[in-house]
This record gives C-alpha cells, structure tokens and sequence, in this order.
C-alpha cells in the first residue's frame, strides 16, 4: 500500500526552482546598453556647431544623409568641411547620378538671413535633389 501524502526527496519543490529563469542579469545588461547607446547617440550626427529654430514638429530622416549647414557668419559647411555654392552645385550633381532618391538635411543658423537659406536651397533645387529636410530643435515645454 502506497502513502499519498509522503515526499520521497522533494522532486516537485526542486523541479519548480530549476524551471524559474533569474532575469536579473539580462535587465542589468540591456540597461547598461541603453545608457551607452544614450550617451554615444548625439555624437553620431557630428558636424558644426549652431543654433537653429525651434518648432514643434520634426521631419523623418531618411536612411543616407547628406547635412548641410549655413553658420551665422553665412559660411556653408558639407558635412563638417567647408565648401563654395558653386562646389556645392557640382557635389549634389553627382550625388544625384548615383543616387537618384538622395536626401539632404540643412541646417542653417536662426541668425541667418532668409535670402542666404534661399541661395543654398536653390543650389539643391537646381542639382535635382527633391528630398531637402530642414533641421530644426524641438521646442520645450513651458518654455524657450
């Protein structure tokens, strides 16, 4: 006769702690490169420092950039490196051959004035670039 109630060396206590996975480290890792990949994300978009507008929406970027940027003192950079419009006309030329759906981001000081922006948007317009964002910094809440 067989006792029911009896525990033969604990096989269901033991069987339940081993099907229990510790997630503890897993948390603790992707929290780790959470905060790296915090730090590190605004030091991808290098380029020259400026102040540009703020406004309440934003524009989608696409995959393959190309930033433009227009300093206060009306300086155009490509990228990081500075370049004449008419450089800049031939540049975009050839980044159209190749790339047909190329896309570029301007970035141009609030203190510019507007004609400077136009010229620079002109040249794109003019070497066939269709897809031009405009970089701007999103407004706060409550405040500047």
């Amino acid at each position: 006769m067989a006792s029911k109630g009896v525990d033969f060396g604990g096989q269901d206590r033991l069987g339940s702690a081993m099907a229990e996975i510790n997630v503890t480290p897993f948390v603790d890792v992707v929290l780790v490169l959470l905060i790296i990949f915090l730090i590190t994300a605004p030091m991808m978009l290098g380029g020259i420092d400026v102040r540009v507008p703020k406004t309440e929406t934003r524009t989608i970027q696409p995959e393959e950039r190309l930033v433009l940027t227009v300093t206060r003192d009306r300086g155009v950079f490509l990228d990081s490196q500075p370049i004449s419009l008419d450089r800049l006309s031939k540049v975009l030329s050839g980044m159209v051959r190749r790339n047909p759906k190329a896309a570029v981001f301007l970035k141009a000081d609030e203190a510019v004035a507007y004609g400077t922006v136009m010229k620079v948007m002109d040249v794109i317009k003019k070497a066939g670039i269709d897809r031009v964002g405009m970089v701007t910094e999103p407004v706060r809440p409550g405040g500047s």
